[in-house]
């Protein structure tokens, strides 16, 4: 990070660049896979290497006043973000990227907004939760747009069985490939719970109340539910990739008929934690069969799912909310409702009809090279965006009770003083990332050492130029 005296300092602007995007390390660890076949994995490619200009410019350029640095940093950014561009393979579709960095960002947002820790009015330090779409229900369209973890799951499906059937045809067992993907995921969890044990025991051992550990709690692992069922799903991927998605969609209605229509037990709600899901991920895997290509199949899952979540919203008296609100009889995510499926297919089908146009925006550098980082990190943040927001409501709890941050959410004022809390809870989400990042990315490679990408890229470009000499 910079001092506020040298904001604009090049030095400083690429060291952030360096850390962010332009580490080789980061992409031997996680995308390496994916840059020697050249197809979509379930990582970004980031470059293979540092602009030899903008590197000497950082090595002798002085600090300068922040009218003269400013260029010159951007032009380093530039010359980074091109680098991004120049080492992702030609056919790499980016759209894939560019859906799952939507996806995250909405459920980052989405959880930001909606979710309240209400500091306890007897002063005793307690926290509890609470949900603005509990006291202004009208507010669900909000729901409607960060709740996007279809989305994610439609690009799960399609990246596993893609990489599963490629997996295959290079000869690699079953096992090798689900370690891979596996290890990948749960390698930053390890950093979440440590943390989190540490943290509940010096709670505890302080005096803090159990509810209010337990509430913390409750909300810092929420995150790996998801976690869970998709690892399951993509252990299924062998078992899921011909698998229509109508079946998995039926076994959603027949158990929302037995629950409300019927009067079942609401145990059995929770058969759609694992066949909700399915739905979208069995979509991806359609996507990957080439079933989805015309328009026609995009349109079609928009309009049919949202016409479906609508009659299910007005005529059965489903919520209207997406997201979970405290208090409410029924939640359309705790254990996900047919509601929350249709739902989920229409954002397919949005994403589906978005591909061509997300396609021609990644062709430019910038706008590539941040759905890149953003993909390099998306565990991290995924992981630590809960975190970031208890640890700014916590720590500010001594300033006294500050409105959209411990204050109760019952009006457009907290609305409006939480959105005002957002950059606040990025920089400490900032924080995060610099501290667990090598947890998804792996360690920093030795300054002077060339990435077994590089390594491997220049020795396919001698041996051809070789080749090609000797002919």
């Amino acid at each position: 990070m910079t001092e506020p005296t040298r904001a604009a300092d090049p030095k400083a602007v690429w060291r952030g660049i360096r850390e962010g995007a332009a580490q080789v390390d980061a992409v031997t660890s996680v995308g390496r896979v994916g840059i020697r076949r050249g197809a979509a994995q379930d990582d970004a490619a980031t470059p293979a290497g540092r602009d030899g200009k903008c590197q000497g410019a950082v090595q002798v350029a002085p600090a300068t006043p922040a009218t003269s640095a400013t260029p010159a940093a951007g032009g380093c950014i530039r010359r980074g973000a091109a680098q991004v561009d120049a080492a992702t393979p030609a056919g790499r579709d980016r759209a894939v990227d560019a859906l799952r960095a939507f996806a995250i960002l909405g459920v980052v947002l989405g959880h930001w907004l909606v979710t309240a820790l209400v500091a306890d009015g007897d002063g005793g330090g307690g926290l509890h939760t609470a949900s603005p779409l509990h006291h202004m229900p009208w507010l669900a369209p909000i729901s409607w747009a960060f709740q996007t973890l279809a989305v994610f799951f439609l690009v799960g499906g399609h990246v596993a069985t893609r990489g599963y059937t490629s997996a295959r045809e290079r000869g690699t067992t079953y096992t090798q490939w689900l370690a891979s993907r596996l290890s990948r995921l749960f390698k930053p969890v390890a950093a979440v719970l440590s943390l989190w044990t540490v943290a509940s025991v010096l709670l505890l051992l302080s005096g803090t109340e159990t509810d209010t550990v337990r509430t913390l709690l409750k909300l810092a692992l929420s995150p790996l539910w998801f976690l869970l069922v998709f690892a399951a799903l993509t252990a299924a991927t062998p078992l899921l990739r011909r698998l229509h998605p109508l079946w998995p969609l039926a076994v959603v209605l027949h158990v929302d008929l037995l629950r409300f229509g019927l009067g079942a037990p609401d145990w059995l709600g929770w058969v759609n934690l694992a066949a909700g899901w399915m739905v979208p991920f069995t979509v991806g895997a359609a996507w990957t069969r080439g079933e989805l290509e015309r328009r026609r199949a995009g349109w079609i899952l928009l309009t049919g799912g949202t016409a479906a979540t609508a009659a299910l919203v007005v005529w059965a008296d489903y919520p209207a909310s997406m997201v979970g609100v405290p208090g409410a009889g029924v939640s359309n995510l705790n254990p996900p409702t047919l509601a929350a499926v249709t739902f989920g297919l229409a954002q397919c089908g949005l994403a589906l009809l978005l591909r061509e146009p997300l396609r021609r925006a990644m062709r430019r550098p910038p706008a590539w090279a941040a759905v890149a980082l953003l993909n390099l990190s998306a565990m991290t943040i995924f992981l630590w965006h809960q975190t970031a927001l208890m640890a700014t409501t916590a720590m500010s709890l001594t300033a006294g009770h500050l409105p959209g941050l411990h204050t109760p959410p019952d009006d457009l004022a907290w609305v409006a003083a939480r959105l005002a809390w957002l950059p606040v809870f990025t920089a400490v989400l900032a924080l995060c990332w610099t501290a667990f990042r090598t947890y998804e990315q792996g360690p920093r490679r030795p300054k002077g050492h060339a990435s077994r990408v590089v390594r491997t890229h220049r020795s396919h470009e001698s041996h051809k130029t070789k080749a090609q000499n000797h002919a």
